[in-house]
């Protein structure tokens, strides 16, 4: 089981990025999805969930309205559309399998003037 996220980066405040989580040895459309993060000195935190068919997803408060979690099973890869970018954004990024208990390696999100 493997997890690849990609698409981090440095960003100002109030841009956008779009993150990516590849996985592989699974299969994908068996598991619902999360992205959490991790900022510097903090706890990993939650930051939105996606069902299996993708049909409903739910959001960290502070994210909502900015953040868009999406799915492609055909391509077993999960996204995360970040908008409105915050410098209290600034972690690293997550993707995670609950139903298979996998992390990928993370992907770095600074936002920074």
């Amino acid at each position: 089981v493997q997890l690849v996220e990609s698409g981090g980066g440095l960003v100002q405040p109030g841009g956008s990025l779009r993150l990516s989580c590849a996985a592989s040895g699974f299969t994908f459309s068996h598991s619902g999805m999360s992205w959490y993060r991790q900022a510097p000195g903090k706890e990993r935190e939650w930051v939105a969930v996606i069902t299996r068919a993708g049909d409903n997803t739910n959001y960290l408060d502070s994210v909502k309205g900015r953040f868009i979690i999406s799915r492609d099973n055909a391509k077993s890869t999960v996204y995360l559309q970040m908008n409105s970018l915050k410098p209290e954004d600034t972690a690293v990024y997550y993707c995670h399998s609950p139903t298979f208990g996998s992390w990928g390696q993370g992907t770095q999100v600074i936002v920074s003037s």
